[in-house]
């Protein structure tokens, strides 16, 4: 049964999280949320700790795509692609754990920045997911990112139009690739791609491109609301070749769960992206207290709300909002690490704790007022940072769609 308190072996990369956020992280984060686009060189002077987090088992990466518009796909059951064990077998605390609280500290920090750690891509976890062992050793020390939205797909993973066409020993590949996280600066990027469109998303399969492939062009950076310390790209494929070597799984269009393999991806990343979303909740709310501590604000948990002030009262419910998100990040992987099917508990602890982060960056923006909205402190930055988590990884709507699936057990069919 999961453990509520952190396990002892996490506890020293949970500091050494933590310490990343507050002596690295926060001094630096306004000036690379101004210098949109700028890479942060500080980063490279944290190989080191890049590595401890890898020896440490929170290898699974950190990035995140950005979804809009469109319908909604269809979500399988599965588990994450971190350290697993037999369901049934004892408790296990793995990568999944590990990656989740190193990234609720992390993000105390700066998402911005937790997303521009080299290495921690979501091709990074895809590649974990998906791929072999002779590719995951290929691709073990490169970081990956991943492209698949496109204009006119949205939310709608299935219905991509990205084309791969087999040619001799390699791939063709065509189309146009946008909100890739990380795409200017890692060196590899996981194309989703169909081999058939016609099939539908059972012929879609992904494909490793090398980033400085002739074919796979940057089109533009995109300027964003938030988190401005990450890169996010548009890509075009334009008769991209990559070796059939590279493409992740199987390459054979399996007409029933040939889907699977793909989106095995996002139960494994869903509960990373809501960690992101806790940690920067975390931050906020520590932030608020201490502002409004300084006013004569004492939040007293033991007392009724009705008995005390406004804000004291928020605050307290707040801190409700933000457990019960942190808990249902933990069960996500947990139950990843412990070979549990965990697509429902994914989805739900994503819905969850993206929408809790906004709710609660935007009140303590409210609560503290001229501090809060000033760029004399961090709040109105975390309040602007914390949309993107309610999106990215599959908007708020559509893991809203899944949980309803699952727990209705009704396919995409049935309940769109």
């Amino acid at each position: 049964m999961i453990d509520l308190e952190v396990p002892k072996k996490f506890v020293p990369l949970v500091k050494q999280a933590a310490g990343l956020a507050d002596e690295v992280f926060r001094p630096i984060s306004r000036k690379y949320d101004l210098a949109e686009h700028e890479y942060p060189r500080e980063l490279d002077l944290m190989s080191a700790l890049i590595d401890g987090l890898s020896d440490s088992g929170a290898s699974q990466g950190a990035g995140a795509r950005t979804t809009s518009g469109g319908g909604a796909k269809e979500e399988p059951a599965g588990v994450g692609a971190g350290t697993k064990a037999k369901s049934g077998k004892g408790n296990k605390n793995g990568s999944n754990l590990s990656s989740v609280l190193s990234i609720m500290e992390t993000c105390r920090g700066d998402v911005g920045l937790t997303l521009s750690i080299p290495r921690q891509g979501l091709g990074n976890a895809a590649i974990a997911a998906v791929a072999n062992d002779e590719q995951k050793e290929r691709y073990g020390t490169k970081w990956a990112a991943m492209a698949i939205t496109e204009p006119d797909t949205g939310s709608d993973s299935g219905a991509i139009r990205t084309t791969a066409t087999k040619d001799g020993d390699e791939y063709v590949l065509n189309g146009e690739k946008i909100f890739v996280t990380s795409g200017e600066r890692a060196e590899l990027v996981v194309v989703w791609a169909t081999l058939d469109r016609s099939l539908g998303k059972q012929a879609i399969k992904s494909f490793v491109v090398s980033r400085d492939n002739p074919g796979l062009k940057l089109v533009r950076l995109e300027h964003k609301l938030g988190i401005r310390a990450s890169d996010t790209a548009a890509f075009t494929l334009d008769n991209c070749r990559v070796p059939a070597q590279d493409l992740l799984g199987d390459p054979e269009i399996r007409i029933e769960g040939g889907f699977g393999g793909a989106m095995q991806t996002f139960d494994n990343t869903r509960p990373l992206v809501a960690a992101m979303a806790v940690g920067l909740a975390r931050a906020s709310l520590d932030l608020a207290t201490e502002l409004l501590g300084k006013a004569g604000v004492k939040p007293d948990p033991t007392a009724p709300l009705h008995s005390q002030s406004h804000a004291a009262a928020r605050l307290l419910q707040m801190e409700a909002d933000y457990e019960s998100a942190y808990l249902l990040t933990l069960r996500a992987a947990w139950m990843a690490d412990n070979g549990k099917p965990n697509s429902m508990q994914a989805s739900m602890a994503k819905a969850k704790a993206g929408r809790t982060c906004v709710d609660i960056a935007l009140q303590c923006v409210e609560l503290c007022g001229a501090s809060g909205y000033a760029e004399t402190e961090l709040l109105e930055k975390w309040a602007r940072d914390s949309k993107i988590l309610d999106i990215f990884e599959g908007t708020q709507q559509i893991q809203l769609l899944v949980v309803a699936r699952r727990q209705l057990e009704l396919s995409s069919s049935e309940l769109k």
